[in-house]
Order: C-alpha cells, then structure tokens, then sequence
C-alpha cells in the first residue's frame, strides 16, 4: 500500500558534515519514492547541497531572530505545519529539534528520530575495556528514520548528480581541466584530526612532481589561507583555491575533481555527496563510529597505528586530548596517502 505520508519536514542544523550526509539520503528517499515532497530545515549557508535534488524545497532556520528561543521554535513548528506537512524527520536529536518534533507530535503528526548510539560510541572510545566494532552508519541511521516514516529506502545502488559546469569564474582559478584533479582539504575543527603539516608539505610535494596531476587546496580563514599559499609555494600545478570561490562554485569545482584527499571532516562529505571518490586521515577518530563518506570503500579510509596507539580511538569528533596520542597520524606515511592517492586515479582509469 503507497504511504500517504507525502510531504516531510527535514530538521538538521550543523555540523557541515553532518548536513551534507543527509543529501545522498534524500536524492535516494525521492528516487525511490515517487510523488515524495521534502521541507529541508538547516542553517541558510547549506542551502546549495539540496539545490539540485528533485521535490526537495529548503527552509532557512533563522536562529538569530525569527526562530530564537522556544518562542522561535514554536513559530517554526507554525510555519512549517502551515505548509501542510504530515511527518516530521528529526536527524539532529538536540534539544532545538526535540522540542519541535514534540510540537508536532502533540499536534497528532507522524515523527520519527535518528538514534545517535551515544552507548556504543561510549564503548568504541573509552581507554578500558574498549568495544572496538563497526557502528551502523550515519547514512543508514538518517535511512532508518524515513523508513520508521513508512517509506523504503535502499542506499546500496546510490545515482549522483553529473559533474557541475566549470564558469570562467573558477577557470580564472583553477585554469581549464587538462589533468588529473587532486582535491586536498588539510584541515579539521579539532587539532587531533589535523594530518601533520609537515608530512601534508610532503604529500603536495611528491604529487607535484607530477604534471599530470593538478592538486587544489582546500580551506577556509585567513590563517589557512596564508599556510595554504605556503604550501603551493613555486608549484605551478598546485593551487590554492581557498578563500576565492562561493560555496556553490566550490561545490562545482569539488564535484570534478578525479579524487579528494581530506580529514575527518566537512570536505570528505561535501565530495562523498557528489560522487568524487575520498581518502581520508584518521587520528584521534576511526571510521568505525560510523562517519566514513558516504559509499567509500574501508580501504580509503587510512588510520593511525593501533598496535602503537592502542587507546584509538579517543573521540568521536576528535575534540578530546589524550596525553601521549597526540603524534598518532605520523604514524600514517606520506608515502601510504601518496600511493592511495595514486591507486585511486588508476581505477577510475579502467
């Protein structure tokens, strides 16, 4: 029987990962589920990842004034409700999404949450007695919540979007695509997740080597920028493209790159959304917590030596300091993300 639940409201307001995973979800939930309308609540600035996505129209939460306080939330819920939503899909599972999803429970509308397995991220991370076991994904807990809806959702056979248009806005930049397109993103939130930068120097160096190869770097800020333009330094096929394109023009350019080498962290998801194949570094995090890219395989995932750093890993976000695991990414090798690098521009060769 087709589910007569035909309009859902969407609510995730950060972090930039975390909302970029949910759009292979959605372009999956609308594929699979013809006649399927989608309200997708977050932050104004993630508005262009839900641009191309079919029946997906995005509400921009207004956190400074419009939906501010409990009030704000309350205001939301009758905004929302006044487009004639009929079940809500809470995947932040915060105190601001809570309290709306109540509203709308109270008020007789079908809602469903993600389960953030706080337990068993508990276990995987503690020092003693550790748990050390694959948790479900993020992307199949997101999935889980429309089907507790009532919809199928299959994420096994994923359909991304086609390469964006390059404008001569980004060509200006990054000049016309003649080579092999290297994305590299080096830098995270928290320290603990950040590949050395010395060893990352090393990284760009032996890519460069390579005029086959074009590396662009990725960042963002004024300190990043400055490091950034340092480590493109006299290379004239490496090219820092930080702080000179909008967020739609950086997902245009991520979208053709042949490969992204990034951290734990937003870029990883943006070119995972896209379809652009991933290597990541893992430090103080492991992809076993469930935030490897969407649709990677597990050997793209590079992490640091367990037999050396036995207590990995010692966060979920990487926003905890462990006193003598603060070198443990020097235990992955330029030579190691070189060579990934490398096998992965080969594959998508054949």
């Amino acid at each position: 029987m087709a589910n007569s639940k035909k309009h859902i409201a969407v609510m995730r307001l950060s972090a930039m990962g975390d909302v970029a995973m949910i759009v292979p979800v959605l372009r999956a939930l609308i594929n699979q589920n013809p006649g399927v309308k989608v309200t997708m609540v977050s932050r104004p600035f993630f508005k262009p990842f839900f641009d191309n996505i079919p029946n997906v129209t995005f509400f921009a939460f207004d956190e400074k004034n419009q939906h501010k306080g409990f009030l704000g939330l309350f205001r939301l819920f009758n905004e929302l409700k006044a487009l004639k939503v009929d079940a809500f899909a809470d995947l932040h599972n915060v105190l601001r999404s809570k309290s709306v999803r109540k509203m709308f429970a109270l008020s007789g509308t079908k809602m469903a949450f993600v389960d953030k397995a706080r337990d068993e991220k508990k276990a995987l991370t503690r020092g003693e007695n550790k748990v050390f076991k694959q948790l479900t994904l993020i992307t199949e807990r997101h999935a889980k919540v429309f089907k507790q809806l009532g919809f199928s959702l299959d994420l096994s056979t994923p359909q991304f979007p086609e390469k964006m248009s390059l404008t001569s806005e980004i060509t200006s930049i990054t000049g016309n695509k003649t080579q092999k397109w290297i994305g590299i993103a080096p830098f995270a939130q928290y320290e603990s997740k950040v590949y050395p930068l010395d060893l990352m120097q090393e990284v760009i160096n032996q890519l460069s080597v390579n005029q086959e190869y074009k590396v662009l770097l990725f960042g963002g800020g004024k300190k990043e920028i400055e490091i950034l333009d340092s480590m493109s330094l006299n290379k004239p096929n490496v090219i820092n493209v930080a702080g000179k394109t909008k967020l739609q023009q950086e997902l245009a350019l991520i979208s053709n790159l042949d490969v992204m080498l990034s951290m734990d962290s937003g870029n990883a998801h943006i070119a995972a959304m896209l379809g652009v194949p991933v290597i990541t570094l893992w430090g103080a995090t492991h992809p076993f917590a469930g935030f490897t890219p969407f649709n990677q395989p597990m050997e793209n995932a590079l992490v640091s030596d367990r037999n050396k750093f036995p207590k990995l890993p010692t966060s979920i976000y990487g926003n905890k300091k462990v006193e003598g695991y603060e070198d443990t990414m020097r235990s992955i090798l330029p030579e190691e993300v070189v060579s990934s690098i490398q096998s992965q521009l080969t594959a998508s060769n054949r």
